[in-house]
């Protein structure tokens, strides 16, 4: 039986988040004054005692879930997974836990991305939506009819689980998609409370800045395989990582697709590193046979 070893992305931080770990494990507490010291502020504060509304600022959200999922995988005891991914931003935590990067070089890029991700959705008026209980294939078939008929970009951007895709792109393009989903059978298709349209050609300033960060920082050869986002089968390869890693920021997040290919290579057993229990509930829908659990939560 092989165990995966998985790791959240936007969307799980909570206030306290990691205080109970800071507060009964030295290793943890060490880890989270290193990464004060390299943000240059103080976000272990901002995490066990901040409002919902400070978390929720990006050059907080996204450091703040990958040193919780970090910390929570690190101070577990020897942990040995066979296999790891993240969803989206949780690719940079999964990329710590097979040792491809080291924690520091990993945060550095994880505060350069959300930073970057931050001032690409200021340049343009963009967002994205919720898609539920519609077939992948006809989501995708729904987004290239409306770009194609009103030249807006629309796009996949989350395969999440069967029946649950989120997609990407410019305010009008989204619209017009809703309706177009609803109008096909969506259970609902709804827009989300986002700053822009992640996971879309609209990210493209941050891909080329955080492009720039990643060909400057060391990446070593993995001790396992990561299923990446937008390639969704085994990686092992540091060249191929960065580049994958790099278009993701534009590329679709082939969540369902990965967890697939993780179970067809043998994974019967998932941990869910990090806040909340997102992925846990998102891979009990693509397979409810394998065994699923958290730490760090």
């Amino acid at each position: 039986m092989k165990h995966a070893y998985v790791f959240p992305g936007q969307g799980s931080q909570f206030t306290g988040m990691g205080k109970e770990l800071y507060e009964n494990n030295a290793e943890a507490k060490a880890l989270f004054e290193k990464a004060n010291e390299i943000l240059g502020f103080r976000i272990s504060d901002i995490m066990f005692n901040g409002t919902t509304d400070e978390l929720k600022e990006t050059k907080v959200t996204q450091p703040a879930i990958f040193i919780h999922s970090v910390v929570a995988f690190k101070c577990a005891g020897n942990l040995q997974p066979d296999m790891v991914a993240g969803h989206s931003l949780g690719e940079f935590s999964a990329l710590v836990a097979n040792e491809t990067l080291s924690f520091e070089d990993a945060l550095r890029l994880v505060s350069i991305r959300a930073q970057a991700m931050q001032k690409a959705c200021e340049q343009n008026a963009s967002t994205m939506a919720a898609v539920l209980a519609l077939p992948d294939d006809k989501v995708v078939e729904i987004c290239n009819k409306v770009q194609n008929e009103t030249g807006e970009i629309v796009v996949a951007a989350n395969f999440n689980c069967p029946g649950q895709l989120v997609i990407s792109g410019s305010q009008k393009g989204i619209e017009k998609a809703c309706e177009e989903m609803k109008a096909a059978g969506a259970k609902r298709a709804l827009v989300l409370p986002v700053s822009g349209a992640f996971h879309s050609p609209f990210m493209e300033p941050a891909r080329e800045e955080l492009a720039k960060a990643i060909n400057e920082t060391t990446f070593r050869e993995p001790v396992v395989p990561v299923y990446q986002n937008v390639a969704a089968i085994p990686v092992t390869n540091p060249d191929e990582i960065k580049s994958n890693l790099i278009a993701q920021l534009t590329g679709a997040v082939k969540w369902t697709q990965s967890v697939e290919a993780m179970i067809a290579d043998g994974a019967a057993r998932f941990t869910e590193a990090g806040p909340g229990k997102v992925l846990q509930g998102l891979i009990s829908k693509i397979n409810k046979e394998v065994a699923v659990d958290g730490i760090g939560g």
